[in-house]
């Protein structure tokens, strides 16, 4: 049963909230230890789930994910809950507050079910980078889950909660959607309030939402979103509607780009191809001016901000100063930001970086004059074994190809494109800012021929 379906169900009766909740923690209690996706558990979840039967009961209103489990990543505020970033740094921080996009899940009777595992701080694209050991990949075990929101993923892969919240900054949603098989989401910049959202980057940081299908991750983003006086980095949107694009005329653009699994983007490519020719929609080859440029200009601005942002963990106000506890990767960081930081260099790495994401950006603006949308793998290549020795090079790669839209502040999605060596693969679907309703709608149409075999 989808989250859409179980909604009916519990609003007409058929299904408590407590009981889908008792469902969700009793599966958790039993192979959490197998895949350590959650770091911690809402004890108050019954509680709070007893209190929406309640209101269903006496006929009051309900919210629009009414006792849905939602797992958060755990660098995202929720009260009462710790915000640990999967770090050593902040393992015993309680959050005061909920972040905005957690109070809109509550506002629609959503239930916080807990915290899941990520890379801390959001550093890494692997999922293995946090304090309290990696995170397994349900889809495909002993394979990395992928990276940042390591945790959130294989959490809907694993059936451990309806929703969850993940954050993106250059992939951290599309890139473990597509190693876990389910769906992710990262919106256009200045969709989701990231208040609450413990950023590795202001710049590029979007709070999205994954699902095990199109409707559901739809659903909550189009909760999550809207302007926000404690973020002015937000805007006010419309409403997120699906429709039915068959009959239309759409223009997909595939990128010219070469990958280093070649097998990946034929497989992408074909299934592109076949359900263009079904809806007669136009396929055309496009290309984009040095977006090998992207992961180069990335790290750069990633790495100034995290440097500048890690400052307040200083070990005076509350956690232990970062540099005395934290892994390597965010160590890497720490250190590549301080010497990019540096007066004598007057901001020289970080501007060119700026000047280079406004070049990309520009260059998906004239793209989408002719295409209505970009389609392309999440990834780059199969996830690897879990504790394999791979260089920061190799790691960053696996970014390649979802790090674009972040420099140009586009909404983009991963769906499920079918398997290679029985590894789930995803398939990118990118739209202009705010265009999210076009590209889920897209995405749905996607998701219904690829879940048939085409």
């Amino acid at each position: 049963m989808n989250p859409l379906e179980k909604l009916g169900q519990i609003k007409s009766g058929k299904l408590t909230a407590e009981q889908n909740i008792k469902n969700f923690l009793d599966k958790i209690k039993k192979q959490n230890k197998k895949y350590n996706i959650f770091l911690q558990i809402n004890e108050n979840a019954l509680k709070e789930a007893k209190a929406i039967d309640e209101k269903i009961k006496k006929k009051k209103k309900v919210g629009r994910l009414v006792g849905l489990a939602v797992g958060v990543k755990a660098a995202i505020n929720v009260k009462g809950l710790r915000a640990s970033c999967a770090s050593l740094t902040l393992k015993n921080y309680i959050s005061g507050y909920d972040a905005t996009a957690v109070a809109h899940i509550r506002e629609e009777d959503g239930i916080i079910i807990g915290m899941t595992n990520c890379d801390e701080f959001c550093c890494g694209a692997s999922g293995e980078t946090s304090a309290f050991g990696p995170c397994q990949n349900p889809a495909a075990l002993g394979l990395i889950p992928g990276g940042t929101s390591s945790g959130s993923a294989a959490a809907i892969a694993a059936g451990f909660c309806d929703i969850a919240l993940g954050s993106d900054t250059g992939g951290s949603i599309r890139n473990p959607a597509s190693h876990c098989g389910v769906v992710g989401v990262k919106p256009s910049y200045g969709l989701v309030s990231r208040y609450g959202l413990i950023d590795m980057s202001m710049t590029f940081d979007q709070i999205g939402p994954l699902a095990v299908d199109i409707e559901s991750a739809a659903l909550l983003l189009d909760v999550v979103k809207g302007k926000d006086e404690h973020d002015p980095t937000t805007f006010t949107s419309e409403n997120i509607k699906l429709a039915d694009l068959k009959k239309n005329k759409i223009i997909i653009g595939v990128p010219d780009i070469q990958i280093q699994d070649k097998r990946i983007s034929e497989l992408i490519n074909k299934k592109v191809k076949e359900i263009a020719k079904k809806y007669k929609w136009q396929v055309r080859e496009i290309r984009l001016e040095h977006i090998d440029l992207a992961v180069q200009a990335y790290y750069p601005i990633v790495y100034a901000e995290f440097f500048s942002g890690t400052r307040k963990f200083d070990g005076r106000r509350y956690g232990e100063k970062i540099e005395e506890v934290c892994g390597p990767e965010v160590l890497r960081r720490i250190l590549g930001g301080s010497e990019i930081s540096k007066a004598e260099y007057k901001g020289m790495y970080y501007r060119r970086a700026l000047r280079a994401k406004q070049f990309i950006k520009e260059q998906f603006e004239n793209a989408f004059k002719f295409v209505d949308c970009i389609i392309l793998p999440t990834v780059p290549r199969l996830p690897h074994k879990l504790g394999t020795n791979i260089t920061p090079e190799e790691m960053y790669s696996y970014d390649t190809l979802t790090v674009p839209a972040n420099l140009a502040g586009l909404c983009a999605i991963s769906l499920p494109a079918g398997k290679l060596d029985n590894i789930p693969i995803g398939m990118q679907i990118i739209c202009p800012a705010f265009d999210e309703s076009k590209m889920l709608s897209l995405a749905k149409v996607f998701e219904s021929r690829l879940k048939r075999g085409l």
